[in-house]
């Protein structure tokens, strides 16, 4: 089953992005570096509570 889950940019500590991931297949915190639009520069995005 997939969860929803929201990510938020390490530097700016802003919550930009929604997705979904599987829990069986990663059971640890996502990382992904995608664009910050408050930062204006692609940044680390982590994945938030």
């Amino acid at each position: 089953m997939r969860t929803r889950i929201t990510l938020a940019c390490t530097e700016c500590k802003n919550r930009n992005y929604d997705t979904t991931k599987d829990k069986k297949t990663h059971p640890d915190r996502m990382e992904i570096s995608k664009y910050c639009r408050f930062c204006k520069k692609h940044t680390v995005h982590k994945e938030t509570k």
